[in-house]
C-alpha cells in the first residue's frame, strides 16, 4: 500500500479509520527517504469522511472478509436475500418500536436507499415492525440498487479478455505515469550513476 500510495506521489488518501496507521506508515517511509536522499516523496495525508460509516457485517460486527461476515455486492438476488435474512437481530417482538440508530439493518439500508426511502424505513421502525418486514424491505433496496451493478459484473465475467484488456489499458498509463518517478527515485539511490 506504502509503494503504491508514494510512486503515484498521493496527496491525500481516502480511507477508513481502521486504514490511517498504513498511510502513517507511508509518509514515515517518505520521510526518511526525503530526509537521507533529498526531497523525493510528496508526504502523503489521510483523510477519513466522518460521514462514512462502519458497515455492520452479517453477525453484528465490522463487516470483514477476515470475519467471514459480508455481503458479496454480485450475489445473485436468491443469494442475496438469503444473506439478509441471516443478519442478526435482537429479540425486540414485532410490534414493539426499535432504535433504528441501533439496528444493523438501518445502517445497511442507509447505504443504499434514497433520502425519503431511508426516512419512510426509520419511521417505520420506531412505529414497529417485524425485523422479517425490516430485512424483507432491505433485500427490496439493496438488490434494486445492485441490479445494474450485478448485470455489468456479470457481463464482464462472461468476457474475460474484456477484463484483460481493460487491466492492460490501466497497467500502461500507470507504467507512464510511474515508470519516470522511479527511474527518478533509483537514480538517487544509485542505480543509474
Amino acid at each position: 500500500m506504502s509503494a503504491d500510495i508514494l510512486l503515484f506521489q498521493s496527496d491525500v488518501v481516502p480511507v477508513g479509520k481502521d486504514q490511517i496507521q498504513h498511510v502513517e506508515i507511508a509518509r514515515d517511509i517518505a520521510e526518511a527517504f526525503n530526509r537521507h536522499y533529498g526531497d523525493t516523496f510528496k508526504l502523503p495525508r489521510y483523510h477519513v469522511d466522518e460521514n462514512t460509516a462502519v458497515i455492520p457485517g452479517l453477525d453484528g460486527r465490522k463487516m470483514s472478509k477476515s470475519y467471514n461476515n459480508t455481503i458479496p455486492l454480485f450475489e445473485s438476488a436468491e443469494e442475496l436475500k438469503k444473506l439478509i435474512f441471516k443478519i442478526k437481530t435482537d429479540s425486540t417482538p414485532p410490534n414493539e418500536p426499535k432504535d433504528p440508530d441501533r439496528s444493523n439493518l438501518y445502517l445497511l439500508y442507509k447505504e443504499f436507499a434514497a433520502p425519503d426511502q431511508i426516512e419512510a424505513f426509520r419511521s417505520r421502525l420506531l412505529s414497529g415492525i417485524s425485523w422479517g418486514e425490516a430485512k424483507e424491505e432491505l433485500f427490496q433496496v439493496m438488490n434494486d440498487f445492485l441490479e445494474e451493478p450485478r448485470r455489468k459484473y456479470n457481463a464482464l465475467m462472461a468476457e474475460p479478455q474484456q477484463i484483460d484488456a481493460i487491466l492492460a489499458e490501466g497497467a500502461k498509463k500507470a507504467r507512464a505515469l510511474a515508470a519516470p518517478f522511479l527511474e527518478k527515485v533509483k537514480t538517487k539511490i544509485g542505480r543509474f550513476k
